[in-house]
């Protein structure tokens, strides 16, 4: 499919990857932004192995067929699909999107595949937003009695 969109159109495709575990605004607003960079977006997410080996072993909370049914559920994004190994540089050989999207603390030439793309940009998190914040509050609120 991406072959036939290449060849047939002028779409520029955009790529960015995660876990993605517990979907929240700052995640939304990241694939929201990451789509205006392109006509086409295509998000990678870590699989279940990949993510427990990234965030520990009680993560992801939520299963890849989980994410990905809500993923995919976003307007902003066109395609999903999985990689098991610990980056997504096959993945991006093999696509050759033309803007690469990530998000924090990277510097442009710091992001695995950026080689392969014409554009790498690099997105700010927004303050307050993580899924590692959510559990911790959950944890929080667990020990106060007030779960």
């Amino acid at each position: 499919l991406l072959k036939a969109l290449k060849k047939h159109s002028k779409k520029k495709i955009v790529f960015t990857n995660g876990c993605f575990d517990i979907l929240h605004a700052g995640h939304v607003t990241y694939l929201e932004k990451a789509r205006e960079k392109g006509d086409i977006l295509i998000v990678a997410l870590n699989t279940d192995a990949s993510t427990r080996k990234l965030k520990g072993p009680t993560r992801p909370i939520n299963s890849l067929s989980d994410r990905s049914k809500v993923i995919a559920a976003l307007e902003s994004v066109s395609f999903v699909t999985s990689f098991n190994e610990e980056t997504p540089l096959k993945l991006i050989q093999k696509i050759l999107p033309h803007v690469l999207v990530k998000g924090g603390d990277y510097k442009p030439d710091e992001v695995i595949g950026g080689e392969f793309v014409d554009k790498v940009l690099i997105l700010p998190f927004r303050e307050g937003y993580s899924t590692t914040g959510i559990i911790e509050r959950i944890k929080q609120l667990v020990q106060e009695g007030k779960l």
